[in-house]
């Protein structure tokens, strides 16, 4: 598949709606289309009518993976929905979401969609096998969906809390029974969940601007540990789990997943990322002609550094937006055109100019370094590279595939280093201060672990397991390698 890019990849975007009398399937369609930017690998859909659930999924966009027929099958008064990228678990069609399972108790369906990723994952599927749960998919999601179906308890509340004492580390969940919906959010709030008002229906969305789209007001986020339950008698919030020490609500929320146009923790994100390239320019001050930023992600703050700066503000790069994730493998002409398939460079505009290219991270160093590349062929005289976020330095085990430390090009190089490896004239990153200063949020209720190491619970069994093998590892598999091959 094409990819262009080494920015982070958020792990998925979920929905879900409660609506007699509405054509649910096809709000969650819309309203997952409006989430497209938080996962492009698979899809899925799952309607029920109050005796049983049906559900659709499929690799690919959400556009490619519904028609009118399967909407016209997802039938009944209750949808959720999910768009996915592989955090735990591959990019198969098996792992597509919302996960079905039957309810141990009643034998009924259960039927989940999960955005986050759990960090004792590995220990959990153990006593879950133990226990005799065959899995059919790889992901963390199944097996919260298998602890809630298994879980011990008269009430849903006593369900949820046992699920909730067990499953550590993030997920927004939306569950669907075949006559309830339920929205969730881990204690930590380290995923953003939100609902609004449809009629005398409930939609709730991982950002608020899937409710936009639908005409749907927002009442308010879902708040950490919060459970909402929402069946024929209304809505109903429980808390189920005792309060996290400290909230958790991911920094790149702020920086680059969720949508400019979207509310996260009570302020719109986009004169947000505004302010961090303003704070940027405060921080890193150039003399240039020209501030350009990286489309689409970066241009709420480039505009923020042209203005702080004074610096004009100009497009000098053109995004193909059609070009996203496929199936086709390109040839290896088109391969090493690279970063030239995203974006196509306005050589009128940056030729003889000194340009800031504004960005909103940098990972494993792959793709910055074309775009200062394309710049330059464009005529530019300098590049000044300029990040709103601080170098990346650590994993993170929460729902972003943020790439192995050993992968990250900041855990392994100084700043100068990168600049000299991106080939730019200088290189600038916001620091973590500005960076808090910028979300307006107070430093104890963020994760800020890529960029300190610092997590907001213990992640050393995944610190472990992500340890490149030592020389002599690599030998011993080498060697053993050799005499299975030479075994009859």
């Amino acid at each position: 598949m094409i990819s262009a890019s080494d920015e982070p990849r958020e792990a998925c975007g979920i929905f879900g709606v409660y609506a007699p009398g509405e054509d649910v399937a096809r709000l969650t369609f819309f309203g997952l289309y409006a989430l497209q930017h938080r996962g492009q690998e698979s899809a899925g859909i799952a309607a029920a009518d109050g005796e049983d659930l049906a559900v659709r999924t499929g690799m690919g966009l959400v556009s490619q993976v519904f028609d009118e027929e399967d909407l016209a099958f997802l039938r009944g008064h209750i949808a959720i929905g999910h768009t996915r990228y592989s955090t735990t678990g591959s990019s198969v069609v098996c792992n597509a979401q919302p996960i079905v399972v039957r309810d141990g108790a009643t034998g009924r369906p259960i039927a989940l969609a999960h955005n986050g990723n759990l960090v004792n994952y590995r220990v959990l599927r153990e006593d879950l096998e133990a226990q005799g749960v065959q899995f059919e998919t790889t992901t963390d999601s199944e097996l919260i969906a298998h602890l809630l179906a298994l879980a011990p308890g008269a009430t849903w509340e006593e369900r949820f809390h046992y699920v909730m004492r067990r499953a550590e580390g993030a997920y927004s969940l939306v569950i669907m029974t075949p006559d309830t919906l339920f929205a969730v959010r881990d204690p930590l709030g380290v995923r953003p969940l939100c609902i609004g008002r449809l009629g005398e229906g409930w939609v709730v969305a991982s950002e608020s601007c899937a409710l936009e789209h639908l005409g749907v007001p927002m009442e308010r986020e879902v708040a950490p540990g919060e459970v909402i339950q929402i069946d024929a008698n209304g809505a109903r919030s429980f808390f189920p789990a005792a309060p996290a020490p400290r909230l958790a609500l991911c920094t790149f929320e702020f920086i680059y997943f969720a949508r400019p146009d979207s509310y996260l923790a009570g302020h719109l994100l986009y004169p947000i990322r505004e302010e961090m390239g303003a704070q940027l320019a405060r921080e890193h001050p150039v003399d240039a002609d020209i501030v350009i930023g990286v489309p689409d992600s970066a241009v709420p703050a480039a505009i923020g550094f042209a203005r702080e700066s004074g610096i004009p503000y100009r497009e000098g790069l053109v995004k193909n937006r059609y070009v996203g994730r496929t199936f086709i493998q390109p040839d290896q002409r088109i391969r090493e055109a690279g970063v030239s398939l995203k974006f196509n460079a306005l050589h009128e505009v940056l030729a003889g100019k000194r340009v800031v290219i504004v960005d909103d991270s940098i990972v494993r160093g792959t793709t910055t370094p074309r775009v200062v590349n394309l710049v330059r062929r464009a005529g530019a005289r300098e590049v000044h590279m300029r990040i709103t976020a601080p170098p990346i330095v650590s994993p993170c085990f929460f729902g972003v595939d943020m790439a192995t430390k050993w992968e990250l090009i900041a855990a392994n190089k100084s700043v100068e280093e990168i600049r000299q490896h991106i080939g730019a004239d200088s290189l600038g990153y916001l620091s973590l201060e500005g960076l808090i200063r910028a979300t307006r949020q107070s430093p104890d209720t963020l994760c800020n672990a890529c960029f300190t190491g610092v997590y907001p619970i213990d992640v050393q069994m995944q610190m472990d397991s992500l340890e490149p093998p030592s020389e002599r590892a690599r030998e011993l598999a080498a060697l053993e390698s050799l005499n299975r091959a030479g075994r009859p």
